[in-house]
């Protein structure tokens, strides 16, 4: 049979595997002509979705945050909202001061900005006014002299009392004398004296006898209403000292409590300052007494510090101060604790060893700090924190932080405050991976109402003129700060062809500035060590070639052992069955090509294609669609008319880890067809492109380090000049190789084929042309032929095999053997089989 040859194949040439750069046309000669900037590049999508997010102050309108790279995220977010900030005043101060009618539950007061830090000055001077001037007042003349005016007038009235008891007891022949012990002994009198024997009372008559005794306890019950009544006095003496105390302490106390006041127009500030006088004139004696500080037995500093304040209740504790603020604040919370983010009531250790607490021990986190504002943190950060993401969706849903003792070890727990719930009104800007925003976009219905902004950062942006000069502009940032020479336009040349390189397309640049960042430090670093003054080309590409070097150790030992015949890669010659495949492996952030081989096995039978694979579970679920779509190709090229009856399987040879994605798809199929139809392939192409059922090749990553392993793997065992790589021709577009591989192109030294179909693959391999089934001497005509063949040999063998089984059943004669018969019928013909071939 005559096999038709195939057309030559088009290879793309040097010009079309990277991007077309032109130093000359950039508009500047070095970066010092170039302003610095520091902005995201190509993302105005993001940026218009976070403008949003923070202009409107609806509730809900939080953003949260995708694709954002860099290791500063929660800077970058912050100047980014800085740049979008409406103008809005600074928020107000915030304040927790005692409260008198609760003290388990402070009370939160809401001051303008800067009236926090001064009512906490105000009443710190007050206390100190006060323990100066009460004991003051009270040290007067004036104050003696009304004190003992009152003394005297109850002294007056207890006297009148006494003598008046005196005089009663006279009256009934008794006398009053007081003891030591200060009991009242009533002494009969005899002839107008006290009876000082007890024989002279023994010898009265018992008339008499009778008659003192009922004096006696007669004046026992005028004795008790004396001395309730002299009691009475004392306290009406005590209350009418303490109302001459109050009004002389009024006089000191109301003038500096109105002074206070006038001070702040607010009624809040007013109520409490009123509950301040009534505690103060009712507590006087806080002041009027001098503090004496216990001698504890080890003076420690600590514990001194924690030693009880008497004037614990004037204190004010200011949680948020936003003195000398212009606009409202931006805040970022590197560490999203629950303590960090909704506050705490923390607690101390006492002079005696106690765990307690008190109001000023309210500390405020920073959604509180930053009401009026804007926050930002990362949420998965957050999220992994105990009881953070609960409480974040009720505040964001209330409008309120409640702040709480936080006590994950509830044996450690004490008694603690209920501060005054705060109203906030925070506008929170959080980041973190598509992943857990599909997570909690699917399983948490509440996460779309308390974010209902998301800004997507692209990975990738337009090479056009406003890329180039963003890129000179970024690296005029970098060099300016860091004390770096200038770029060339050679060197910002350079820099572009990396960001081409990293977004994996010719026409556009990556985003993702911070890898830009750090080659432009190197590069900066090389200049600097040859002592030029300003940076270019060979600068960058020595950086460039300097991070391949210290990430290549293990690519250098695969290729070495490819050379020397420990790993079996062919890159000359033909054989069937087996293809040059094509991976990407990534240790760190260095990533490069590997070529492998990946071999098919043919045979009768109907299990279809076996992938070894997935049976030794060393596959992935994406891999092994990839497998099966193979099967699909072929009942829809092949098995339309007939069934497939073959049982064949595909192995990566040496493989002893995982492997996963479909870009080896066309591969293994060319190395299936080439075992099916007995065509030789060539082994100095490698391949690589994922297909579909129809067998149109489709775009696949990582297609320059596949064809830069391969190059390299050729390099070291010899390049022929025949040496390639099929890519599909979607992936055109997205070629930045390595200058050297461009170089060998352009020498006829290594060639790059793209394909767009199946067919246009199998003939750059055979070398024959593709034709379609049934068409002698093509590839699929071959194939086709060979199909048929297996399916041929497979009925033949069913129905010998049916044929021996039956004759094993009814013998030789069979039932109906008589003589002058007609003899048996002929066996019926055995089913075919159903179904497709490659079906597992």
């Amino acid at each position: 049979m005559k096999r038709r040859r195939a057309r030559k194949p088009r290879e793309l040439g040097p010009e079309q595997l990277g991007p077309v750069i032109r130093p000359e046309e950039f508009p500047f000669e070095t970066t010092e002509d170039v302003e610095p900037r520091r902005s995201p590049l190509g993302q105005e999508r993001a940026l218009r979705s976070i403008r949003l997010g923070v202009r409107m102050r609806a509730p809900g309108y939080n953003v949260f945050v995708l694709g954002l790279t860099g290791n500063r995220k929660e800077a970058q977010l912050r100047d980014l909202v800085r740049e979008c900030l409406p103008p809005l005043p600074p928020p107000p101060d915030w304040v927790y001061v005692y409260n008198f009618r609760d003290p388990d539950r402070p009370l939160a007061l809401r001051l303008e900005p800067g009236e926090g830090r001064r009512l906490a000055r105000n009443m710190e001077d007050l206390v100190e006014t006060l323990r100066r001037k009460i004991p003051e007042a009270f040290q007067t003349e004036t104050f003696e002299q009304e004190k003992e005016a009152l003394s005297k007038k109850y002294d007056a009235q207890i006297r009148e009392l006494r003598e008046r008891f005196e005089a009663s007891a006279r009256e009934k022949g008794l006398v009053v004398q007081p003891t030591p012990q200060g009991q009242l002994l009533f002494i009969p009198l005899i002839d107008g004296k006290p009876i000082e024997d007890p024989s002279q009372y023994e010898a009265l008559p018992e008339e008499e006898k009778a008659r003192i005794r009922e004096a006696q306890e007669a004046l026992g019950r005028e004795a008790r209403d004396l001395f309730k009544r002299q009691k009475e006095l004392m306290d009406a003496l005590g209350r009418e000292v303490q109302e001459i105390v109050k009004v002389y302490a009024a006089r000191i106390v109301d003038p500096l409590i109105e002074a206070i006041r006038a001070r702040y127009a607010n009624p809040r500030v007013a109520e409490y300052l009123r509950a301040v006088r009534d505690h103060t004139l009712e507590h006087l004696e806080k002041f009027r007494q001098q503090e004496e500080k216990p001698q504890l037995p080890f003076p420690l500093p600590f514990l001194q510090a924690m030693q009880a304040d008497r004037f614990l209740e004037y204190r004010v504790n200011v949680v948020v101060d936003n003195e000398g603020r212009e606009s409202a604040p931006v805040l970022t919370e590197e560490s999203p604790t629950y303590r960090n983010l909704f506050g705490a009531v923390e607690k101390v250790v006492d002079e005696t060893g106690k765990l307690v607490t008190n109001f000023t021990r309210i500390k405020a986190g920073k959604i509180l700090q930053a009401s009026g504002g804007y926050l930002v943190f990362n949420l998965e950060d957050a999220i992994t924190e105990p009881f953070v993401w609960k409480n974040l969706k009720r505040v964001l849903r209330s409008g309120l932080v409640e702040i709480e003792s936080y006590q994950p070890l509830n044996f450690l727990s004490v008694a603690g405050l209920t501060p005054e719930p705060v109203p906030v009104d925070t506008r929170i800007v959080v980041y973190g991976s598509r992943l857990l925003f599909h997570i909690l976009s699917y399983w948490d219905p509440e996460f779309s109402e308390c974010f209902k902004v998301v800004a997507d950062f692209g990975p990738d942006t337009d090479r056009n003129g406003e890329g180039v000069v963003a890129y000179a502009q970024r690296i005029a940032h970098i060099c300016r700060v860091e004390g770096l020479p200038p770029f060339d336009r050679g060197g910002v040349a350079q820099v572009v062809w990396f960001g081409a390189r990293r977004a994996e397309h010719k026409e556009k640049i990556s985003a993702v500035l911070e890898d830009v960042d750090d080659l432009v430090r190197e590069a900066g670093f090389f200049a600097l060590e040859a002592g030029a003054d300003r940076v270019g080309a060979d600068h960058v590409r020595q950086a460039l070639e300097d991070r391949i070097f210290r990430g290549n150790r293990v690519e250098e030992r695969i290729r070495q052992l490819i050379a020397e015949g420990t790993l079996l890669v062919d890159v000359d010659g033909k054989k069937v069955g087996q293809v040059n495949g094509l991976a990407v492996l990534a240790i760190g952030d260095y990533a490069f090509g590997r070529p492998s081989r990946v071999t098919a096995s043919l045979g009768m039978g109907t299990a279809g294609i076996v992938n070894i694979e997935r049976e030794a579970r060393l596959s992935g679920s994406t891999h092994d669609k990839g497998v099966l779509i193979l099967a699909g190709y072929l009942r829809n090229r092949f098995g339309r008319n007939r069934p497939l009856s073959f049982s064949a399987s595909l192995a990566f040879e040496q493989s002893y880890s995982g492997i996963d994605g479909d870009s080896a798809s066309s591969t293994e199929l060319y190395a299936l067809l080439s075992r099916i139809g007995d065509l030789p392939l060539r082994q100095d192409l490698a391949v690589t492109g994922s297909v579909n059922q129809n067998g149109e090749i489709q775009a696949i990553g990582g297609v320059n380090e596949k064809i830069e392993g391969f190059y390299r793997v050729c390099k070291a065992v010899g390049l022929t000049g025949r040496q390639g790589v099929l890519i599909p021709e979607a992936n055109v577009r997205h070629l930045v190789l390595d200058p050297e591989v461009v170089r060998a192109v352009a020498e006829g030294r290594f060639h790059i084929y793209p394909v767009r179909t199946v067919d246009q693959g199998m003939e750059i391999l055979t070398g024959l042309r593709a034709g379609e089934p049934g068409e002698p001497g093509t590839v699929n005509g071959i194939v086709d032929q060979a199909l048929e063949e297996l399916d041929r040999r497979l009925r033949d063998r069913n129905q010998a095999k049916g044929a021996k089984q039956e004759e094993k059943e009814t013998g030789p004669g069979g039932e109906d053997d008589e003589p002058g018969g007609a003899g048996p019928e002929p066996p019926p013909r055995p089913p075919e089989p159903e179904g497709n071939g490659t079906d597992r």
